[in-house]
């Protein structure tokens, strides 16, 4: 049986420029980044997708906030469902477009994705990931916190923005179902933006207002789907040391003790490379024999060891 790969594709999928963010603009680029998918296809692979949502949703809820007179508030796991299936609506049609005269064109599916996270998660206390829009009207902003128990961070140019929790993932809801379709044949969209964040009490999942990082969850699915590689397409060619700096240092190839040592010393910037190389960490060290991240334009050749930066174990 050929090699299962998740692959995780990141925001640049489908929003390449802040010029470029309607819908048919964000259609014309999933259609380059699922010709990029149909190659790996075309070499053999079996794979899951998992997607960013991160601009989508801060429409979603910029949207809420200029309707807030008229009609209701749009809550987070909902903002997640809806990208889920718009998203996973566009690499559907895109991919069925790209491989309709193959011989045998492959099945793709898109499962909504419910991801079981911890209600005690240090990060419900201290919430860490920023959403929606800024809030240049400080009245406004103490309005929204006093009226919703929103948590703001400050910017003192831009001026106010939302955080919410970004728990780490604890258990895919759906996973039989995806894990069936992939033995069925079928290519897989899931965990869409990380999955739609959930908690079990009482015997019934509740919805959170938390948004769960999709390379955490690729992670977590690539494990728990015994897949060889992950995947994680980025914006950036390679992970660096001393990233923009005049001495900087591209990385083709770490193991895992010494991606932990750079994580270590802060090489790796907390909201942008480091979690994906945690992502990649999690993998290797549960079993996976590699993870490699790279620029969304050299997706096909991620097999390739002189493409971007591999990770492997020890």
């Amino acid at each position: 049986m050929s090699d299962l790969v998740v692959v995780a594709l990141g925001g640049n999928a489908l929003i390449t420029s802040p010029q470029s963010q309607d819908i048919p603009s964000q259609y014309e680029a999933c259609i380059r980044t699922c010709e990029q998918v149909v190659q790996l296809l075309e070499q053999g692979y079996r794979l899951v997708l998992t997607h960013g949502n991160g601009p989508q949703v801060g429409f979603i809820l910029r949207r809420s906030e200029l309707s807030r007179s008229e009609l209701h508030e749009i809550p987070l796991d909902v903002c997640v469902a809806d990208t889920q299936g718009s998203i996973g609506a566009m690499f559907q049609r895109a991919l069925f477009n790209l491989t309709r005269e193959w011989p045998k064109p492959p099945h793709f599916t898109t499962v909504l994705t419910h991801v079981q996270v911890d209600p005690n998660d240090p990060d419900f206390s201290a919430p860490s990931k920023p959403v929606g829009s800024f809030i240049q009207d400080k009245q406004r902003a103490d309005e929204l916190q006093q009226t919703y128990g929103w948590k703001l961070f400050q910017d003192p140019v831009k001026g106010s923005r939302r955080v919410v929790p970004s728990p780490q993932p604890q258990k895919i809801i759906e996973f039989p179902a995806i894990r069936q379709l992939m033995t069925d044949g079928y290519c897989v969209i899931s965990c869409g933006g990380g999955g739609i964040p959930v908690q079990e009490k009482g015997g019934q999942l509740t919805a959170l207002e938390a948004v769960i990082d999709k390379d955490r969850t690729s992670s977590l699915l690539a494990s728990q789907l015994d897949a060889k590689r992950l995947f994680i397409a980025t914006n950036v060619e390679r992970a660096c040391l001393r990233f923009g700096q005049p001495d900087q240092q591209e990385l083709a190839h770490l193991t895992a003790s010494q991606a932990r040592i750079f994580l270590k010393q802060g090489q790796f910037g907390r909201g942008s490379m480091a979690p994906k190389i945690e992502a990649a960490l999690q993998f290797v060290e549960s079993g996976g024999e590699e993870a490699v991240l790279g620029h969304l334009h050299q997706l096909s050749h991620f097999p390739d060891p002189n493409v971007g930066t591999h990770i492997t174990q020890d």
